[in-house]
């Protein structure tokens, strides 16, 4: 059963990790990096669950989407703001947005 949640993990983990390596626009992005948290989220929980520490683990898991949860909200919103300057969600065309 832990291998089965080690495996889960690690092909959430390499899922967005590849949507990073390989996206160019800035809302696969995003996805990528979320599906990259929850993977690291499930591992947490498999840890604690082996541990023993049900309830100390599920402290740091809150206080962790709460984090990631703030951290989607900034970066979509430079998002938005990008896609306002430019017109396109393209990563590339970030380059004339210099100051």
């Amino acid at each position: 059963m832990v291998t089965t949640y080690l495996i889960f993990a690690g092909l959430f983990f390499f899922i967005g990790l590849y949507a990073l390596l390989t996206g160019r626009n800035m809302i696969r992005l995003l996805i990528g990096l979320e599906i990259m948290t929850k993977a690291v989220v499930l591992v947490f929980i498999m840890a604690g669950y082996l541990r023993g520490e049900e309830f100390l683990t599920q402290s740091y898991i809150i206080t962790f989407i709460v984090v990631e949860v703030t951290l989607m909200a900034v970066a979509l919103a430079l998002v938005i703001t990008a896609y306002r300057n430019t017109g396109s969600l393209d990563v590339r065309g970030l380059a004339r947005l210099k100051g």
